[in-house]
């Protein structure tokens, strides 16, 4: 059973980025994360991760829409 929630370097590892990329991406409010314990421990919902994954699918989708490929004249 995978863990309900994830430390950012294991979000990171998922997403292919660094560390501090998604430190940015949850102080931004562009990621839903919680803080936890004494020390503010940032933890990721896999299920928010998920949500942000087809988020950005949508988002990138309406993006190639927008702005499709041409073909460059001809030489």
């Amino acid at each position: 059973m995978e863990p309900r929630f994830l430390l950012l370097s294991d979000v990171a590892a998922e997403l292919n980025v660094s560390d501090s990329q998604v430190y940015h991406m949850v102080r931004s409010g562009e990621l839903p994360a919680i803080k936890i314990g004494g020390r503010g421990q940032w933890r990721v919902e896999r299920a928010r991760l998920e949500e942000y994954i087809e988020r950005k699918y949508a988002e990138t989708a309406d993006w190639v829409r927008g702005n499709p490929l041409t073909e460059r004249d001809a030489e």
